[in-house]
């Protein structure tokens, strides 16, 4: 069984938006946390979005203010709703979850449960 699983990812012009979602399985040990993580070609992967150990939403200096994470646990599902995307938010964004080993809201060895990721691209 797939752990995670994103979906709404896809191709939208600058200033637009789009809303991704990620349900858990039941067989991820969620705790509290989830997030999002992204990467562009020839580009690390970077934390964007993520509930931290204290409840609170941590986001990158890159997107805060025009990214919202959100959560529902009766749904174990997370979603990330992206607004005013530009064309360098153009990459393979991941769902993440167990944060048992936590490091950091928006370290990537925090995390034990990876998406298998979708694709958001931006056009100028």
């Amino acid at each position: 069984q797939v752990p995670l699983v994103e979906s709404g990812g896809g191709l939208v012009q600058s200033g637009g938006s789009l809303n991704l979602s990620c349900v858990a399985s039941r067989n991820v040990y969620l705790m509290y946390c989830m997030g999002w993580f992204r990467q562009a070609p020839g580009k690390e992967r970077e934390g964007v979005a993520a509930v931290a150990t204290d409840g609170t939403i941590k986001y990158s200096d890159s997107v805060r203010g025009r990214f919202i994470l959100s959560q529902d646990h009766s749904k174990r599902t997370v979603y990330l709703q992206m607004n005013n995307l530009q064309p360098e938010d153009t990459a393979t964004y991941y769902c993440v979850a167990d944060c048992r080993t936590y490091k950091g809201a928006l370290i990537r060895e925090s995390y034990h449960a990876w998406g298998q990721g979708t694709q958001v691209t931006v056009s100028s």
